[in-house]
């Protein structure tokens, strides 16, 4: 493919699925809309910027949810296995999105394409994830039923502080994405792409070279920063729940960085500052991406994107460079 001269950059943003469904909420789809179309402030922004778009959504609520309508019809509905939520909700939360964002750009009398576009991701069955399972996933049983699904189903749980039994599957490290040639494609004409939902539907390819779904979930982070890599991306965004990374977060000490070097970062990681279940993917996933590409990562949550956009608010995440402590948060 011949270099393109008029390419516009391409920035590549991931948020997780709390953003279209929120714990206080009751999860009705009107909510859901309401909340996809206030996601469409911030997502319209970073086009007013710019860039090209491509989105990366999270779905632990809403494949949560999934499984739970599986269990209440067990007896009648035979059940899904959890791939194919996940291929469900990258649907169901697509479809959300792009909805709203056209609507976003017929106010603003934007002319651009929008596609939602399913999503596989090869996982390794050798990966070590598999051998220890860890991520729980869907409805608390009791001890009773979650003994008879362990016999029946083969099904690893946990008992999760009191509240009752969960099943727990692997959350393995994704290798790469299925197709990134046609979404590659998409975005160099301009199309606002919206893929790799929930982190991708995980498959793995056997001894014959078949592709085949498997129960496990996949850190949407780690899937985004593998699509900004494929689609060149000039910006990863990485929307979190707070305005900029801190070291030592919550302590008397708390420092809030905006800017970042990447060996300072993998320093960071390598004393634990960044927890495994909340930052920590998303700063391992940004270091990744800047190591391969040199190009820069926002961290920053959606109410001060705009600012960061304008770098006057989160924190970059850079190939090389100072460390820059922020003396507030907006």
């Amino acid at each position: 493919m011949t270099e393109n001269n008029d390419r516009r950059p391409v920035a590549v943003i991931a948020f997780g699925g709390n953003a279209l469904l929120r714990p206080q909420d009751h999860g009705t789809q009107e909510e859901q809309f309401t909340l996809a179309w206030k996601a469409t402030r911030w997502l319209v922004e970073i086009i007013h910027r710019g860039y090209e778009l491509a989105i990366v959504h999270g779905n632990g609520p809403q494949v949560g949810n999934i499984m739970i309508q599986v269990e209440e019809a067990i007896t009648k509905i035979p059940p899904q296995s959890l791939d194919v939520c996940v291929a469900q909700t990258q649907g169901s939360m697509g479809y959300m999105l792009a909805n709203q964002l056209r609507n976003r750009f017929n106010e603003e009398q934007l002319e651009k394409d929008i596609a939602a576009v399913l999503t596989e991701v090869v996982v390794d069955r050798e990966d070590p994830a598999f051998e220890n399972p860890s991520k729980p996933v869907g409805p608390y049983f009791t001890a009773y039923r979650a003994n008879l699904l362990m016999q029946e189903e083969g099904w690893q749980m946990i008992e999760d502080s009191g509240r009752g039994w969960r099943k727990v599957v692997a959350s393995p490290k994704p290798k790469r994405l299925l197709g990134s040639r046609v979404l590659t494609r998409l975005v160099e004409d301009g199309t606002v792409l919206i893929a790799g939902g929930g982190g991708g539907v995980p498959v793995y390819q056997d001894v014959g070279g078949y592709y085949r779904g498997v129960e496990a979930v996949i850190d949407k982070d780690y899937v985004a920063s593998i699509l900004a890599r494929d689609l060149k991306a000039e910006l990863f965004i990485v929307l979190t729940q707070v305005p900029m990374i801190a070291e030592n977060y919550g302590r008397p000490n708390q420092r809030w960085l905006r800017t970042l070097p990447v060996a300072k970062a993998k320093e960071m990681l390598a004393s634990n500052q960044f927890p495994p279940g909340s930052m920590g993917p998303k700063v391992t996933a940004s270091v990744e991406f800047v190591e391969a590409t040199g190009h820069e990562v926002l961290i920053t949550d959606a109410e001060h994107l705009k600012k960061a956009l304008a770098r006057e608010s989160g924190t970059f995440i850079v190939a090389d460079g100072e460390l820059e402590i922020a003396q507030r948060t907006d």
